[in-house]
């Protein structure tokens, strides 16, 4: 959909995200916890996210030099962003890495299988983890947002990079 500008803002996205480290973590987590939230809203809904409650995992960026925990509230249907959390496992890769994950242009397995995205720590949660983002549906993020993220990942293939 994006069309021609898609290898423009992955070029700007490799110059821009390094900076992204430099956003204070307060407004890191306003903005992903909202944003999540929103997003995973109908997912949250069907439990999707319930291997994750009153469990924490670590996203870690590594090219971004960025990390966030993750966990689900309680007894809600809330995502929960922290800078420090006692974290049962890692998952840790580049961001071109986790946006061809998201656009679904690779399998997850093979992404893992490679070693291009990592899974340390408790490796079975880290799994189900796995599974649940292969589970999400395309259909439930917004119409925009899917049609972005899968025409970036299409340019970021490596086959096109």
């Amino acid at each position: 959909m994006l069309g021609r500008a898609a290898p423009f803002l992955l070029s700007v996205g490799d110059k821009v995200l390094p900076f992204a480290s430099h956003v204070p973590f307060f407004f890191q987590r306003l903005t992903l916890q909202r944003s999540l939230n929103q997003v995973f809203a109908e997912a949250m809904q069907d439990g999707l996210f319930d291997i994750l409650e009153q469990r924490w995992m670590r996203l870690e960026v590594k090219d971004l030099n960025l990390s966030w925990c993750l966990s689900k509230a309680p007894n809600s249907n809330r995502l929960l962003i922290q800078e420090h959390a006692p974290v049962e496992v890692t998952i840790s890769g580049n961001w071109r890495e986790f946006l061809l994950l998201a656009s679904r242009q690779e399998d997850p397995d093979t992404l893992f299988f490679r070693r291009r995205l990592q899974i340390d720590g408790d490796t079975e949660l880290g799994l189900a983890v796995k599974n649940m983002i292969d589970s999400l549906d395309s259909d439930d993020l917004p119409s925009w947002l899917w049609r972005t993220i899968e025409s970036l990942g299409k340019e970021a293939t490596p086959a096109s990079s």
